[in-house]
C-alpha cells in the first residue's frame, strides 16, 4: 500500500521486537539480536549487488554513486562481500575472521583504485566496510559482493552466506542481479534467493539487469537496441519463472565515464567529431588500434587509451555522433550519453521497487529476521511473538502487492492486457503515490482523486467477484480493491 500502510508494518514490527525485547530481558545473546533486528528498521534500506563473476557489479556500484569508490580490478578486496555506507569522511574497514578490525589503505594503481588488504588475504578477511560521503549513499547501503560463479566455492558461498544465512538475518532488503548470460547458475541461484527470501510467492525485492550492455552488440552503435531485445527475452524467461521483477539493460563503464566526464576528454571527443568516418571507424577497431602511439588522430595517445579505458569503443562513438548530432558542451554529452547508458531507467525502477517501499522491505527482513531468532531460543510466550511475526508476513497489504507484482509476471490472468496494466499501476507496479497508482496528475484536486479511487474501489471488488475468472485473477482484483480502498483513505478532502 501507500507510505499509511508502510508505517503501520514499521510499527508493527517495532512492537513485536519491543515485546520479545521484554521477555529475553535476561538473556544477553538473544536480547542482543533483538537490539540489531529493531536498529536495523532506522537504518537505510540495504540493496546487494549479486551476480555473476566479471559481471560488471563494482562498476554499476560506482556508476550509480557517481564516484571511483569500488574497486574493479579482479583483486583479493573484490573477493570480499563489502558494504558501502554513506559517511562523514572517507574510511575503510575490514574484518578479519577472528573478529579484529584493521584500516585499509585506499590506493591507485594504473589510475585504478584499489584496497590494499596488506599481509592479509581474502581467505582471512570477513568483510570490509566502505564509509564514504555521497547523497546517494543516504539512504540506501549497498552491498557489493564476490562472483556467484567463482572458481572458488567458498568465495561464491560468501555471497549466498550474506543473503540467506543459515537461521541468520538476511543480510539485504533487496537484490539487484547483475547477468550477462542467462546460463543455468544464474537460474539456480535466482531460484534459491525467491525459495528462501519470499517463500513460495517468490522475492519482495529482486531486479535483473543486463550489466555491460555495450558489449551485446560488440561495441556498435546500435549495441545498446541489440542489449534492450536480449533484456527482454531474459525478463521474458524470469517472467516465467517469477524469479525477479524486471530486466533493465545498462552499460556501467559508459555510466560512470558520463558522470565523472571532464572537460579534457569533451575536447578531445570534439577533435575526433572532425575526422572522417572512415579514417574513425578504422581506428575504433579495437582498443589497442585505437590507442596506437603513431596513430594519426588528432588526440594524442595518453587521451586516447585515458578514453578507451573510461568509455570503451562503444562510449567514443556514441559520444563522437552526439557532438556531431549537436553536443555543444560537455554538460550536454554527459546528460546524452548518461541517457543511452539505461542508468536513468535502472535507478528510476530501483526507486519505484524499492526506495518507494523501503519501509516495506525493512519491516519483512525485520519480521524474518525475528521469527528466526526466536525460532533459535524458544519460549511459550517466544513462540507467540513468533506466530504474529508470521501472520503479519501473510497479512499486511504492502507485502501482498509486492508479492503480486512478482507473480503477475510468471502467471496468467483472464484480465485483458488493459485491465491488467492497470491492475499493476493500481498495486504500485510505476510507484506508491496516490497519483501514480490512479493514473493522474499529482495537481489534480482530491475531489476528482478521490472520485477516480472510489470508482476504482467499486470496479474491482466487482471484478473480483467475476464468475468466469480463475482463483488466482479473482484474488488480483481482491487485491486491487484494497489498494485502492487504501488510496482513498489517504487522500484528504479539501
Amino acid at each position: 500500500m501507500s507510505a499509511t500502510t508502510a508505517v503501520t508494518a514499521v510499527e508493527s514490527a517495532h512492537a513485536l521486537i519491543d515485546q520479545a525485547r521484554r521477555v529475553y530481558a535476561d538473556q544477553p545473546r538473544t536480547r542482543a539480536q533483538l537490539d540489531e533486528c529493531a536498529a536495523r528498521l532506522g537504518e537505510p534500506l540495504r540493496v546487494a549487488l549479486a551476480g555473476s563473476l566479471k559481471a560488471g557489479k563494482s562498476t554499476l556500484l560506482n556508476s550509480l554513486v557517481g564516484q571511483d569508490i569500488a574497486p574493479t580490478d579482479a583483486t583479493e578486496c573484490t573477493r570480499v562481500v563489502t558494504w558501502y555506507r554513506n559517511g562523514t569522511t572517507p574510511q575503510v574497514t575490514a574484518t578479519a575472521e577472528n573478529g579484529a578490525e584493521f584500516n585499509v589503505p585506499v590506493t591507485r594503481r594504473d589510475g585504478r583504485l584499489t584496497f590494499d588488504l596488506g599481509e592479509y588475504t581474502a581467505d582471512s578477511v570477513d568483510r570490509i566496510d566502505v564509509d564514504w560521503p555521497s547523497s546517494a549513499l543516504a539512504r540506501t547501503t549497498i552491498i557489493d559482493t564476490p562472483g556467484t560463479s567463482s572458481l572458488s566455492t567458498e568465495v561464491s558461498a560468501r555471497t549466498w552466506d550474506m543473503l540467506v544465512p543459515d537461521g541468520g538475518a538476511p543480510g539485504a532488503d533487496a537484490v539487484v542481479y547483475l547477468l550477462r548470460a542467462l546460463n543455468a547458475s544464474d537460474m539456480q541461484f535466482l531460484g534459491k534467493i525467491a525459495d528462501h527470501v519470499g517463500g513460495e510467492s517468490g522475492p519482495l525485492g529482486v531486479i535483473g539487469v543486463l550489466s555491460r550492455a555495450d558489449e551485446v552488440g560488440a561495441g556498435r552503435l546500435d549495441a545498446l537496441s541489440s542489449a534492450k531485445d536480449v533484456a527482454a527475452r531474459f525478463a521474458e524467461e524470469l517472467e516465467r519463472t517469477g524469479l525477479c521483477q524486471s530486466v533493465v539493460p545498462v552499460a556501467g563503464l559508459l555510466a560512470l565515464a558520463a558522470r565523472t566526464m571532464r572537460q579534457s576528454e569533451f575536447a578531445a571527443f570534439s577533435a575526433l567529431a572532425q575526422v572522417s568516418s572512415e579514417d574513425l571507424s578504422l581506428a575504433l577497431l579495437s582498443a589497442d588500434r585505437f590507442a596506437r602511439q603513431d596513430s594519426p588522430l588528432p588526440v594524442d595517445a595518453a587521451m586516447r587509451a585515458q578514453l578507451a579505458d573510461r568509455f570503451g569503443l562503444f562510449g567514443i562513438r556514441l559520444a563522437v555522433t552526439s557532438i556531431k548530432l549537436g553536443a555543444t558542451d560537455s554538460p550536454s554529452l554527459a546528460a546524452e550519453l548518461l541517457e543511452r547508458s539505461g542508468l536513468d531507467e535502472l535507478r528510476q525502477v530501483i526507486d519505484v521497487q524499492f526506495g518507494q517501499r523501503a519501509d516495506q522491505l525493512k519491516s519483512h527482513t525485520a519480521l524474518v529476521t525475528l521469527g528466526r531468532i526466536l525460532e533459535a531460543d524458544p519460549s511459550e510466550e517466544g513462540d507467540l511473538i513468533a506466530a504474529e511475526a508470521q501472520r503479519l508476513l501473510a497479512d499486511v497489504h504492502g507485502f501482498h502487492e509486492l508479492r503480486l507484482l512478482g507473480r503477475l509476471r510468471s502467471v496468467h490472468t483472464d484480465l485483458p492486457p488493459d485491465d491488467l496494466a492497470q491492475l499493476q499501476r493500481l498495486i504500485g507496479g510505476y510507484g506508491i503515490r496516490a497519483s501514480d497508482r490512479l493514473g493522474c496528475e499529482p495537481e489534480e484536486s482530491p475531489e476528482v482523486q478521490r472520485a477516480r479511487a472510489t470508482a476504482a474501489v467499486r470496479r474491482w471488488r466487482e471484478l473480483s467477484r467475476h464468475p468466469l475468472f480463475d482463483r488466482f485473477t479473482s484474488r488480483a482484483c481482491l487485491v486491487a480493491a484494497r489498494s485502492a480502498e487504501g488510496v482513498l483513505a489517504e487522500i484528504v478532502p479539501e
